[in-house]
């Protein structure tokens, strides 16, 4: 998936979409995840990243480097 089809007015990512977007592997993402360095939410069953989460890793990621 393109970073272009993401709607950010939809405000969730997959973890598929998160790995897409952040440019990682979906293990990377569940690595994250587990480790409490991008938060997350279940809804449904399901694991979603809010996208201002993911923004805001990715910010604080370019702060580190």
């Amino acid at each position: 998936m393109s970073n272009q089809h993401l709607n950010p007015k939809r405000g969730a990512l997959t973890v598929e979409e998160a790995a897409d977007f952040l440019r990682v592997s979906r293990a990377t993402i569940w690595r994250l995840l587990q480790s409490g360095a991008l938060p997350r939410a279940r809804i449904g069953g399901r694991t979603v990243i809010r996208l201002v989460d993911a923004e805001a890793f990715l910010a604080r990621a370019v702060e580190v480097a």
